[in-house]
């Protein structure tokens, strides 16, 4: 998003992260203007949480000397109202971007949805990555006047294009990537296959992270599925999406997927529920399958992918939507800070 911002003309892109950020340690780490001491254990969360007038200070002090006209936080985290309060002392208006309006079953951590709504309630606007969360914010009562801006989640480009799918010359590659969690239906995909049966033009490889389950020790059973439980830097996300030929989200429920916006953009099929704001996500998308929520749903989706997978995979260049998505959303900053501006005149 700040390399996006940074290619809109008259805008200037500060970026923010956690010193231990996994991004800032690789070969193509960005340039962070605020790196900010965070945890790495539960431990020191709680030592950093009890110090956070002391980083309160400090971070107000950074912000003042940066002197940004706007913050966007794009990924709330638990030390994010230390953040919010230093942008509160020196006067810059922030808005959060909500990717989950209600915590999924078995995802986040104890109390992360209650800071998210303490946080929420601290900024001066929010941002929906889709309608599915924008129309829960309502719901819940979290908008309360405040501006809500609309935008979307479009193809995320890791490196560069991969070779087009099936290039390799073998059976068609199904890969299931993410968190390893209930809400991802590993479990509706493991009854699906169980449908479609072994097949001599198919292997599946579920790759990610999670506490073991039945549902994966199920798959690990299966005939050509490999299950791969552990986490997968962000170095290797390009090599694991160039070996693919397809993805499929089985998810029970979704508000977006990160998952899904790669896969399009290195031109690989994508087989998802017709769950929350996937099917908004995905709506006219041409490698896209949706399917019904169900074994027998998705299974349909993969037979339906197995008939159409030799097709070509033509696509749009993920840079034109993603350039499109932060002009969008930058116009829609401005406006918003003009209007915070004019709330402030007025209030004075």
């Amino acid at each position: 998003m700040a390399q996006g911002f940074a290619g809109v003309p008259g805008t200037e892109a500060i970026l923010s992260l956690s010193a231990n950020a996994e991004i800032l340690h690789g070969p193509d780490a960005p340039r962070c203007d605020l790196p900010v001491a965070t945890y790495r254990t539960a431990a020191g969360f709680a030592a950093r949480a009890l110090a956070s007038p002391l980083l309160v200070r400090g971070l107000t002090r950074r912000i003042r000397a940066l002197a940004p006209d706007v913050a966007l936080c794009a990924m709330p985290g638990p030390l994010d109202l230390a953040m919010a309060a230093a942008l509160r002392r020196a006067g810059v208006p922030f808005l959060v971007v909500v990717h989950d309006a209600d915590a999924h079953p078995g995802d986040g951590l104890p109390g992360q949805m209650a800071l998210q709504r303490a946080l929420l309630r601290q900024a001066d606007g929010l941002v929906a990555l889709s309608a599915h969360v924008a129309a829960r914010l309502e719901v819940q009562g979290a908008v309360r006047g405040r501006p809500l801006l609309r935008t979307a989640l479009p193809p995320l480009a890791f490196g560069p294009l991969p070779p087009p799918a099936l290039a390799h010359g073998g059976r068609l590659r199904l890969l299931s990537f993410g968190r390893l969690l209930p809400y991802k239906g590993l479990d509706l995909l493991a009854g699906a296959l169980q449908i479609v049966g072994p097949r001599a033009d198919l292997e599946v490889r579920i790759t990610g992270s999670g506490p073991e389950s039945p549902a994966l020790a199920s798959l690990r059973r299966m005939p050509d599925v490999a299950v791969e439980n552990r986490w997968v830097p962000e170095a290797e996300l390009a090599a694991l999406l160039a070996w693919s030929d397809a993805l499929v989200l089985s998810h029970r429920e979704a508000s977006q997927s990160g998952v899904a916006a790669a896969a399009i953009a290195a031109r690989r099929w994508v087989v998802a529920t017709r769950v929350g704001g996937l099917a908004e996500q995905l709506a006219g998308e041409p490698l896209a399958i949706l399917c019904e929520p169900t074994a027998a749903g998705v299974a349909r989706g993969v037979q339906r992918l197995l008939a159409v997978a030799g097709e070509p995979a033509e696509g749009l260049d993920p840079g034109v939507p993603w350039q499109e998505t932060v002009a969008r959303l930058v116009s829609d900053l401005r406006r918003f800070r003009q209007s915070f501006v004019r709330r402030g005149a007025l209030s004075s």
